[in-house]
């Protein structure tokens, strides 16, 4: 005697496709948050010190940079870009010297300038709060 057992899975994978929506929608937003997060820290970072232009910066090598005319703060944004794996979240300045600020180099004129790293820094600080914003998400997102 045979027994017949029916398993009607459709209902279960829709389920797995509503929550594997819901997953991506909540990484989305969760990577989006924890970007903003560490852009908010390094804008914090850079509002340390500041001087008037023409003036020697206050900053000492090693530190983030002093403000002078605010662009290089105002340059830092967060944006969601494509990459090999999928999309990314990017996080860091525009501004045309704010590689060097970080880094430190030779630039114009053969004068070379200390690392005043402030994106590091703040990425380091900002790190478990990014972390705990993810997981925040994933967590709303499954439903615990």
């Amino acid at each position: 005697m045979a027994v017949i057992i029916a398993v009607h899975t459709e209902a279960t994978r829709q389920g797995l496709r509503e929550l594997s929506h819901r997953m991506r929608a909540a990484l989305d937003a969760g990577e989006m948050a924890a970007g903003l997060a560490i852009e908010q820290q390094i804008k914090t970072l850079l509002s340390t010190s500041a001087h008037p232009p023409g003036t020697p910066t206050p900053s000492a090598p090693g530190s983030p940079p002093a403000v002078v005319t605010g662009t290089l703060r105002r340059s830092i944004t967060t944006e969601r870009r494509p990459g090999a794996g999928g999309v990314y979240v990017s996080v860091g300045p525009t501004a045309v010297y704010g590689r060097i600020q970080e880094l430190g180099g030779r630039a114009g004129r053969g004068s070379t300038l200390p690392a005043r790293p402030y994106v590091a820094p703040a990425r380091a600080v900002a790190l478990e709060s990014a972390r705990r914003v993810m997981v925040a998400a994933v967590a709303r997102a499954i439903g615990i």
